[in-house]
C-alpha cells in the first residue's frame, strides 16, 4: 500500500525529465568540440590522401601507356635521325632555303674565322711589331726630310754655279 500511495507528482516527473535533457546537452557540448577535432584534420587528410591517390594513378596510366609503346620507342631511340627527312611545312620552305644558303656561306668562311679566333693570342705581339714598324717609318721620314732639304739646296747651289 505504501509504494501503490507513493505516486511522483507530475510537478517533480516534469522536473526530472528537464533535468535529464539538460545533463544531455551538456555532455554532447562537451563531446562535440573533440569530435570536430578529431574529424575536420581527419577529413583534411583524406583530401589530401584522395588528390595524391589521383596524380599517382595518372602517372601510373602514363606510366602504363609507355611501357604499351616500349618496343617502339626502342626502335626510334636505335634508329639514327640523321638518315631521315624531317618533315617541314610549306610555309616555311622559302625561310629553310634561305637557311641552308647562309649555312652553307658561314663553312665555306669556317676556316677565316677560325684563323680569325686562333690569331688572337697573338695580338699583342703584333701590335708591339706594329708600333716598332710605326717608330721605325717615322725615323724613315724624318730623314727623307732632311735628305730632300739637302737635295734642295744642292740643287740652288747648282743653280747658282750655272748661272755665274
Amino acid at each position: 500500500t505504501l509504494d501503490l500511495t507513493c505516486r511522483t507528482t507530475p510537478c517533480f516527473a516534469k522536473f526530472s525529465e528537464m533535468e535529464e535533457m539538460v545533463n544531455m546537452e551538456a555532455e554532447i557540448n562537451e563531446v562535440q568540440p573533440l569530435l570536430l577535432s578529431v574529424t575536420i584534420p581527419s577529413t583534411l587528410q583524406f583530401y589530401f590522401i584522395g588528390k595524391k591517390c589521383e596524380i599517382l594513378e595518372d602517372m601510373n596510366r602514363h606510366l602504363e601507356a609507355v611501357l604499351k609503346d616500349k618496343r617502339a620507342l626502342r626502335k626510334r631511340l636505335i634508329k639514327h635521325r640523321c638518315q631521315e627527312s624531317l618533315p617541314i611545312e610549306a610555309t616555311f620552305h622559302k625561310c629553310i632555303v634561305e637557311l641552308l644558303t647562309e649555312a652553307v656561306t658561314f663553312i665555306e668562311k669556317l676556316e677565316s674565322h677560325l684563323q680569325s679566333v686562333r690569331s688572337i693570342p697573338q695580338i699583342p705581339q703584333m701590335m708591339n711589331n706594329m708600333d716598332t714598324a710605326l717608330s721605325k717609318t717615322e725615323v724613315l721620314i724624318i730623314e727623307l726630310e732632311e735628305l730632300t732639304e739637302q737635295i734642295l739646296k744642292w740643287k740652288e747651289l747648282q743653280k747658282e754655279a750655272y748661272s755665274n
